[in-house]
């Protein structure tokens, strides 16, 4: 499969030149539901994990919550179930959303679990192999990255682990790696996906930029040079064309720029040498929204891929990140392998 973004509707560098040095390449990893393997970059699908190296269990105490948690395979059967009703009312309309059986047994598995003790089994979330993904930062001799994370609230989102590897030194791959017995929250299990990647040029969020940028940003005669490029239902908030259709990608990407909104740009030093830090991967609920669907494909647009059942729009991986943020990773680039940073927007 491809994806191809839709060209934006205006060259922004021809009105503010200032941005030309600033753009940056972004990799969007288009990830769609299938059926990956240890040799394909994906999400959530099974690692090529070394059998002698022992799975990443987190440590650290989790603060129990008012909801049930549920096991890997009780969100697997849940999700399941929902595809079978759905697929039940699109060939039969008049069909019931849900049959007494089907309550009862969707109401059983909600019950949940007990909450477990001691170290928790992370789950996969990324892999991506350097000959297929663009990624900005690699320690020298490897070309795999790998992501897990906890699927428990450290303290609003689950706490990521990241792997650098030499594909070619695992000679025998870990068949059965061990699974979490419950999970916080069934949007922290990632529907496995294959990836289409496709490679966008990226500008900083606005409030990145100089106040006097930001200004002409904000200015609408600056715009209005674009002509008949220039969205006049944009007229009362110019620089929100901007953050909308020009300067960041939705979705699951390497790469680019760091998106805000929850807060105002914090500082990314590497916390263990100061060195500033990249984005490195952006893990995000959905591909796109109501703001930002002029970056769903042309594709998708002509073609809609079918989503899941239960899901928001665009939201093919099925995890849910605070509600509907991104989480987004940074990278040291002078020692990639230093620790890395979480960011929530």
């Amino acid at each position: 499969m491809s994806f191809t973004t839709p060209p934006r509707p205006l060259d922004v560098t021809v009105l503010f030149p200032q941005l030309a040095p600033l753009a940056r390449t972004a990799t969007r990893l288009h990830p769609r539901p299938a059926t990956p393997s240890v040799q394909d970059s994906s999400i959530g699908g099974p690692l090529l994990w070394p059998a002698d190296v022992p799975w990443p269990r987190c440590e650290e105490p989790h603060v129990r919550g008012g909801r049930a948690v549920l096991s890997p395979d009780d969100v697997r059967q849940l999700r399941r179930n929902r595809a079978v009703t759905t697929l039940r009312r699109s060939r039969s309309p008049q069909e019931p959303w849900i049959t007494p059986e089907e309550r009862d047994a969707e109401k059983r598995l909600r019950a949940g679990r007990s909450w477990p003790d001691g170290p928790i089994p992370m789950l996969p979330v990324a892999q991506l192999y350097a000959r297929d993904i663009k990624l900005p930062i690699s320690p020298p001799g490897t070309d795999l990255l790998q992501v897990l994370w906890c699927p428990f609230n450290h303290p609003t989102h689950p706490r990521t682990a990241v792997f650098w590897r030499s594909s070619a030194t695992v000679t025998e791959v870990l068949d059965a790696p061990p699974e979490p017995p419950a999970m916080q929250s069934a949007g922290y299990l990632p529907q496995p996906s294959l990836l289409a990647p496709e490679q966008v040029t990226e500008y900083p969020d606005p409030m990145e930029l100089s106040q006097e940028l930001q200004q002409q940003l904000g200015t609408l005669s600056q715009w209005e040079a674009a002509e008949e490029a220039w969205d006049r239902a944009y007229d009362e908030a110019p620089a929100q064309f901007y953050r909308e259709k020009l300067c960041h990608a939705p979705g699951w990407k390497t790469g680019g720029w760091s998106r805000w909104g929850l807060t105002d740009p914090l500082p990314r030093l590497c916390p263990e040498c100061g060195t500033a830090t990249y984005p490195l991967l952006t893990i995000a609920t959905t591909e796109w929204n109501a703001s930002s669907n002029s970056w769903a494909p042309e594709e998708e647009c002509s073609n809609p891929t079918p989503l899941l059942p239960g899901t928001p729009p665009a939201n093919f991986t099925m995890i849910d990140i605070a509600s509907g943020y991104n989480l987004q990773l940074h990278a040291c680039p002078a020692a990639p392998h230093h620790p890395h940073i979480e960011l929530v927007q």
